[in-house]
C-alpha cells in the first residue's frame, strides 16, 4: 500500500513533514497545480495561474482592501507584511518576501494566490471575484481564512491523476481523504472518498464514507483497517 500526499500548502512548508515520515512517492501541493518528487524538489508537473489573470485578480484584490499572498518559485511574495501574513507566516513557519507593488512586481505567472481575511470578508470578496474570473480560475478555500486562486485546470483531483499515471495506479482503487472544500476534486477523482469528521459541507454531499477526526485519530483507523484485510 502507498500513502501519497496532496496539499494546498507550497513545497517548502510540507517538505519538512515528508521527510520526517520517509514518504517518497511525488507529493501534490499546491491544491493540485504542482507535483514535486520530494527527494530532489524537482516539479515534474506545474501548472500555474496564467500571468494576465493573476494581474487582474490583484488588482481586484487589492480594489477591495486585500493584497494577496503570490507564489513563484516555491517562496512566498507580499506588498507588505501585515497582521495576516505574519499569522500565515508563523503558521507556516516560512519566510515571507515583501516586494511593495505587487502588479509592478509580478512578471512571471504565480503558481497561486492566497486572499487571507475573515471568513465573512471573504465570502464577500469571492462573490465579487467569481463571476469575473469565472472558467479562469479555480476559486477555492483551504483554511476558513483563504481564499485561493489558482490554473482552472489544476486541483488536487488532477494532481492525484498525474501522480496516478506515473506510478501506474487505478485511482479505482485509490482511497481518500479529506476535510476542506479544497478536497471535493480529490474525492471525486478517488475510487472511494472519506470525509473526515466536520469537513465542509461540499465535501460531504460528495464522499461515500465519513470517519472520525484527529482527535479519535480516524484516518488511522481506516488506514490500519485496510491493512488488516490485506494480510
Amino acid at each position: 500500500m502507498l500513502v501519497l500526499v496532496a496539499t494546498g500548502r507550497m513545497f517548502r512548508s510540507v517538505r519538512r513533514y515528508l521527510d520526517d515520515v520517509g514518504l517518497r512517492e511525488p507529493v501534490v501541493c499546491y491544491q493540485g497545480a504542482a507535483v514535486v518528487d520530494p527527494e530532489t524538489g524537482e516539479f515534474l508537473l506545474h501548472e500555474p495561474l496564467d500571468l494576465d489573470v493573476a494581474r487582474e485578480a490583484i488588482a481586484a484584490l487589492e480594489a477591495l482592501g486585500i493584497s494577496p499572498n503570490v507564489y513563484v518559485d516555491d517562496k512566498l511574495y507580499v506588498a507588505a507584511e501585515n497582521e495576516y501574513t505574519r499569522r500565515y507566516s508563523s503558521f507556516q513557519r516560512l519566510p515571507v518576501t515583501q516586494v511593495g507593488d505587487l502588479l509592478a512586481w509580478l512578471e512571471r505567472p504565480p503558481t497561486k494566490l492566497v486572499a487571507v481575511a475573515e471568513p465573512p470578508v471573504l465570502a464577500e470578496v469571492r462573490a465579487e471575484l467569481a463571476p469575473t474570473l469565472d472558467g479562469r480560475a479555480f476559486l477555492t478555500t483551504s483554511l476558513p481564512y483563504m481564499l485561493e486562486l489558482g490554473n482552472p485546470g489544476a486541483t488536487k483531483g488532477s494532481g492525484l491523476a498525474f501522480v496516478a499515471a506515473k506510478l501506474g495506479l487505478d485511482l479505482a482503487r485509490v482511497v481518500a481523504f479529506g476535510d476542506g472544500e479544497n478536497d471535493v476534486e480529490l474525492l471525486e477523482v478517488a475510487g472511494f472518498g472519506i470525509a473526515v469528521e466536520n469537513a465542509h459541507p461540499r465535501l460531504r454531499a460528495v464522499a461515500d464514507r465519513s470517519c472520525p477526526g484527529p482527535a479519535d485519530e480516524g484516518v488511522a483507523g481506516v488506514i490500519e483497517t485496510v491493512l488488516d484485510s490485506l494480510r
